[in-house]
């Protein structure tokens, strides 16, 4: 529970400070009064308050000079200026200085708290836009496409080449290639960047649930709809909707979203009103989309809908010359001011490695790596299975039973390791020993191992 607003009262009439502070208490308000700008600067140090009530005739100056005190203590303050000597000039000199909103005297009590409570809907609703200005602003750079292999080049230009489009894009490939990447991609290259981009996992939905989130549903339509709310195509509409593993899509809902893509209208669950939408349509799936057809899980019409425009991302494995650029943008984003690089010979071992989870699992092993290894050079081969040690590096014939005892060791534990998805509790039990000696083992081997 967000605590109460804070109201600075500065007037010399203690009596109507009184009576304000009074008012604004059964309002649930916390207000302070202070009668002179000495006593207002330092309550404002103290407090931050949201709203100052201000006069500007007081014992020791004008009050408008406390306008700069009061925004270096809290940016986001509302001056609401009071004062007994109204005029167009001292109006207009106010609203210049930053003033808010401008009341005469004598205050009519219900008009002031009207006032107050509209200046901190203001507040609200601004620090509601910041916030929403620096998501998009993370999500824009979160964007970035990084790679340097031909392949990438080409998945790169086709992103430039769609985003100005409307129409809808079938993105394939395996799990962990960074789908959803590629659709913020598109959405933040094109016209509709500042218009919403909304995502859903047709997957990840329950079935039931599936048809109201992406449509919309009608106040009755079913049990514990108590009200009408919109769906995902309305939220986003002039933006962008992406739709993940949309083989997973229940057939009959797939015929709805054709429909909806052909004609350019929702109609909400249990409402017989249809809604235009704009909004345009990226779609996922890791399934080869033809199979999909094939085997009756995705719709023929569906898919010839959505495969207007379509991207293929391929897999790590097939352009290991991303790895290292890929390394570096995601250290730099795991770990920011930490300086974090790889440590020699890893960009080799790096690339040898198949990479059966793609990006994803490249992301998950460099943060393990800087959880567990201390210093600016991480070594993520260490918690690789048994291939991040090379044939070219094991004995002759690449028998491991002839590696040292302690190489032995390592390669077993970090089997282990990858067995348990890298949960060292789970790691210790399997091998027999105390948590503490796993991490004592992880963190002291050899920097020679790589």
């Amino acid at each position: 529970m967000s605590p109460p607003a804070q109201v600075l009262i500065l007037d010399d009439d203690r009596f109507f400070c009184h009576l304000v502070r009074d008012e604004l208490g059964r309002a649930g308000l916390d207000a302070v009064a202070e009668h002179t700008l000495a006593g207002a600067r330092e309550t404002a140090r103290k407090l931050h308050p949201d709203v100052v009530l201000l006069d500007n005739q007081l014992p020791d100056g004008d009050g408008l000079t406390l306008i700069p005190d009061l925004l270096r203590a809290n940016e986001d303050a509302k001056v609401i200026l009071i004062t007994g000597f109204p005029s167009f000039d001292n109006a207009v000199d106010a609203l210049r200085d930053g003033v808010h909103d401008y009341l005469t005297k004598p205050v009519d009590l219900e008009k002031l708290r009207t006032v107050i409570r509209r200046a901190l809907r203001t507040g609200e609703l601004e620090r509601i836009e910041q916030v929403a200005r620096r998501r998009s602003a993370e999500e824009r750079d979160s964007s970035a496409l990084v790679g340097v292999s031909a392949a990438w080049r080409e998945v790169e230009a086709l992103v430039q080449r769609f985003a100005a489009a409307g129409s809808p894009v079938l993105i394939t490939g395996e799990s962990g290639t960074g789908k959803s990447l590629l659709a913020r991609s598109i959405h933040y290259a094109g016209p509709r960047a500042a218009s919403p981009l909304l995502a859903a996992n047709c997957a990840a939905l329950p079935e039931g649930l599936i048809e109201a989130e992406l449509f919309g549903v009608e106040k009755g339509a079913f049990t514990g709809a108590v009200a009408t709310r919109k769906g995902l195509f309305e939220i986003a509409d002039g933006g962008t909707l992406f739709l993940d593993e949309v083989a997973e899509m229940p057939p009959p809902l797939q015929a709805k979203l054709l429909s909806v893509l052909e004609d350019g209208e929702v109609r909400r669950l249990g409402s017989a009103t249809c809604h235009p939408v704009r909004t345009r349509v990226l779609a996922a799936t890791n399934l080869p989309p033809e199979e999909a057809v094939a085997s009756g899980r995705l719709r023929r019409d569906l898919y010839y809908r959505l495969n207007v425009l379509r991207i293929h991302l391929p897999p790590l494995r097939d352009r290991p010359d991303d790895i290292p650029p890929l390394c570096r943008h995601l250290l730099m984003r795991l770990a920011p001011g930490r300086g974090a690089r790889l440590g020699p010979g890893e960009e080799r071992l790096l690339r040898l490695y198949p990479w059966p989870g793609n990006v994803r699992e490249l992301k998950n092993v460099l943060e393990r790596s800087l959880m567990l290894q201390d210093g600016a050079e991480i070594h993520p081969s260490r918690l690789l299975e048994a291939f991040a040690l090379p044939a070219a590096d094991l004995p002759a014939g690449g028998d491991e039973t002839l590696l040292p005892l302690d190489e032995l060791e390592r390669l077993h534990i970090h089997r282990i390791l990858r067995a348990c998805d890298g949960n060292l509790t789970h790691t210790a039990q399997k091998l027999g020993i105390s948590l503490s000696t796993l991490r004592r083992k992880l963190r002291d081997e050899p920097t020679a191992a790589t």
